[in-house]
């Protein structure tokens, strides 16, 4: 017995040293990784609460825009886009905002929505959609070289026949009809077999140039 009690003071005793030569680096990063776990769940619980009040805003841009107010559409999204600049809601406000601008016939607004969402969605694919919108707001606007800026921004491959007819519509406005056919042609070819909408509407666009010279 005195020998496992000799036994377990030896073992004891190198617990406590080693323990006196390390205890205090132990303690140092248990501390930290309760501060970074700390630090975690509050910035999880603050996107949580950012998504839920960006997202209480979003439906009242909806609903403003439904009900044609666009004082209101622009003051609530502008309220998203000043403080909750980093959630999905804010381009969605934008598009919506945009939307409804545009129909309002205020094109200033509805460029300037689109133009945010193009710059700053997280979503490569909303802004792709919002540089195609603000492409046809400036063609409207008859700010043709602009909106061939915008198109030549890069962009998925899956926008790419969508861009090019829009590349194409400009181009038949500024009279260049040739080179309007050309984009066409690309865009046609580029476009998805299955996609009989997109495919028709390009034809037909290309149709109404007539004839190569």
């Amino acid at each position: 017995m005195a020998a496992y009690d000799l036994e377990e003071q030896e073992q004891l005793a190198a617990l406590k040293a080693w323990w006196q030569e390390n205890g205090g680096l132990i303690v140092t990063i248990a501390s930290l990784v309760l501060v970074v776990l700390a630090a975690w769940q509050g910035w999880n619980y603050y996107q949580r609460n950012q998504a839920v009040q960006a997202s209480g805003l979003y439906d009242a841009v909806q609903k403003a825009a439904r009900d044609g107010d666009l004082k209101q559409v622009r003051e609530t999204a502008g309220a998203i886009l000043e403080g909750y600049p980093r959630t999905s809601y804010a381009a969605m406000a934008a598009l919506v905002s945009a939307k409804a601008h545009f129909q309002g016939g205020e094109l200033k607004t509805a460029s300037a929505q689109l133009a945010w969402v193009a710059e700053n969605a997280r979503d490569e694919g909303m802004q792709d959609i919002a540089r195609l919108r603000l492409a046809s707001v400036m063609l409207d606007e008859k700010a043709y070289e602009d909106a061939l800026k915008v198109l030549d921004a890069k962009h998925g491959a899956a926008f790419d026949s969508l861009f090019l007819a829009s590349r194409a519509d400009v181009l038949v406005a500024q009279g260049k009809k040739e080179e309007a056919r050309g984009a066409y042609q690309s865009a046609l070819d580029k476009a998805d077999a299955k996609d009989a909408a997109l495919r028709g509407s390009i034809q037909l666009r290309l149709d109404a140039l007539g004839a190569a010279k």
